[in-house]
Order: C-alpha cells, then structure tokens, then sequence
C-alpha cells in the first residue's frame, strides 16, 4: 500500500507521512500526490478527539515536526524538518525584509505585520490586526493579504492556535491562529540552512519527488520550484 493509498489513524502515524514525503498539503493539492486530507477518515475531522487531524496541525508545529503555512498557492501545507532548508534554499529570499521592501518585493503591510511579528514572536492574530492597525473591517481584506504573503514567501510560520476566552477563563467563540518567524522556528527547532544553491536545491527536490508521485504531478512542482 502506497503513501497515496493508505488510510492513517493516528498522530503518529501522520508523523511518518509527513517525514516520508517532506511535503504534506493539508487538502489536496496535486493529483496523485497525498494531503493530510486524502490519507485520513473524513470522519475523523473536528471529532475533537486525538484521531482529529483538524488538532493535529497545529501540534506538528509545535512539536518541531514540520513547518505550517500557506507556503504554496495559497494553500496551507506541512514542510518536514528534514526537507525545509531545501525548500529555504530552492524558494526563499536572502535579502532582509527591509531589502526586499525598499525594491518594491514587500508590500508595506507586509513589512508592518512581519516586524510585529518578529517583535513578538507567536503573536496571536487578533493582537496582531490590533497592534498593526488594521482592526477596521475595511482593511481585514489587505491584514489577509499581507499574511497570505508572508507565509508565501515563507517569511513566517503559523505557530499554534489560540482560544479566545471570556472574563472567567472559559472558551469563547472560535480559537485563533498565532504566527511567528521562520527563522524563529527553525532555530527554536534547531533546524540549519542548506549549503546548496537554488539550483543544486531545486534538483534534489524534484528528484525526492520523482520517486513517488506522477510525471503529471512533477511538471507542477516544477513550476512551483
């Protein structure tokens, strides 16, 4: 049975998933490619139970795992800490965020939201809006956008979730997603950097790949990497 066939159960098991094939799309993503999503009993999600994959995510995170975000399209996926100083290698810039802006790269929410975030590192994203500025309902839409940028430049990472309580301590309305530096978590996990350039990286990305998912699939990671 294959990583893209096999149904998981556990926490654990995920864990193997995700060390196997070093990059785990929450939901699907590519044809003939596994997420987190397709490798899992539906009925197991927001069971809130430890077979819940919906807990898990954020748990990989926290665990040092895998990295978490919506690194790719738009889409939230796992990155391995095996495989992510070749992804950093292959995708992230070398310059400073202040670099990057200066040339026009990073839009100024960005930069905003990213040196809060470097301030504070695990900020909770309803402090996060309120400290940027942001809280109006007319700039929820570009708070998103700059988020979605960051993790797309995988400058940060999704660090955790957070429940919002009432007064007396208990839950209270839906629990909210933290964030912190890429570099903050890779260095809190002891993860380095890859010696690699972006083309030695890429190559041996899309020869990890190869060896388990469709030449119809690789023709789209290759144009991601």
């Amino acid at each position: 049975m294959t990583t893209q066939t096999r149904t998981i159960h556990t926490y654990e098991e995920a864990v193997a998933v995700i060390k196997e094939v070093g990059l785990l799309p929450l939901a699907p993503l590519f044809d003939d490619y596994p997420s987190l999503g397709s490798i899992t009993p539906k009925e197991a999600w927001h069971s809130d139970t430890n077979q819940d994959p919906w807990m898990w995510r954020t748990q990989f995170a926290a665990d040092g795992v895998a990295a978490y975000g919506k690194f790719i399209r738009k889409k939230a996926v796992f990155l391995s800490k095996d495989l992510l100083p070749l992804v950093l290698a292959a995708l992230a810039s070398h310059e400073t965020m202040e670099e990057r802006y200066e040339k026009g790269e990073v839009s100024r929410e960005a930069l905003t939201l990213f040196e809060l975030i470097s301030g504070k590192q695990g900020i909770d994203t309803r402090v996060l809006r309120a400290e940027a500025g942001m809280k109006e309902k007319e700039k929820k839409k570009a708070f998103d956008q700059a988020l979605l940028e960051l993790q797309g430049n995988l400058d940060i990472v999704v660090s955790g979730t957070k429940e919002k309580q009432d007064e007396n301590g208990e839950k209270n309305g839906w629990s909210s997603t933290s964030y912190e530096t890429m570099e903050h978590w890779c260095a809190k996990n002891q993860i380095g950097t890859s010696s690699m350039n972006k083309q030695e990286a890429t190559a041996k990305l899309m020869n990890h790949f190869g060896s388990f998912t469709s030449e119809a699939t690789m023709k789209k990671l290759k144009k991601i990497f």
